[in-house]
């Protein structure tokens, strides 16, 4: 049954755990975005690049995250109880999800219009901003997407060890026997990944006009 005086109760609590919980969760998105760009681009230039970037990046998302969030102190030199510890282990896992993502993306540009803009001298790295990166939108919100709902996710596992955020409420709630703290952080997990899933989408469809337009017709 669920404790509705809980919530007010515990308001004061709520309010800095989600802020917790966003940082955890969209710092790496941003990190691992900038890592998983170039390296994306360096596997679509090359096959021998990709046969080796794509894989080690799978190999890498099969670390389960309560393992690395528990070596991880180890080689950063940081303490258990360290938010770092989450924010590099999501970083590594962002990275690994986009590679591929970018990769694919690059990948689905036309080549004629990579032939065209280079006929129109463009040089790699201004046919990359405006022309190549711009197409690959689409597929790459879409891996943008999935790392991002995954880290709001995973997030909630660094409670094991102690780190805060709303996993807090869950691990509590086991302890407690409190059905309702328990709910609440898991409801409040699920909205606000619906929410930056829902942005992104929004953003996807905002920075490519083209693609609706195109399926209109």
């Amino acid at each position: 049954m669920i404790d509705w005086s809980w919530i007010p109760a515990n308001a004061d609590r709520l309010g800095p755990a989600i802020v917790q919980h966003l940082l955890l969760a969209l710092v790496p998105v941003l990190i691992g975005l900038v890592v998983a760009v170039p390296v994306g681009w360096l596997a679509n230039r090359s096959r021998a690049a990709r046969a080796v970037l794509v894989p080690a990046a799978g190999l890498l998302y099969t670390i389960p995250s309560l393992v690395l969030f528990i070596v991880l102190p180890g080689i950063l030199g940081t303490q258990i109880l360290d938010p770092l510890n989450v924010v590099v282990a999501l970083s590594v896992y962002t990275v690994a999800l986009l590679v591929r993502s970018v990769a694919d993306a690059l990948a689905a540009v036309p080549g004629m219009v990579v032939a065209a803009a280079t006929a129109m001298g463009y040089k790699p790295a201004r046919r990359f901003a405006q022309v190549e990166l711009p197409l690959s939108l689409p597929v790459l919100i879409s891996g943008l997407r999935v790392a991002t709902v995954t880290n709001i996710s995973l997030v909630a596992v660094g409670a094991l060890i102690g780190i805060g955020g709303l996993g807090y409420f869950l691990t509590d709630g086991f302890l407690r026997g409190s059905s309702t703290s328990i709910l609440v952080g898991t409801v409040l997990i699920f909205v606000i990944a619906l929410i930056f899933d829902s942005l992104l989408v929004l953003v996807g469809k905002l920075a490519t006009p083209w693609v609706g337009a195109g399926g209109s017709r």
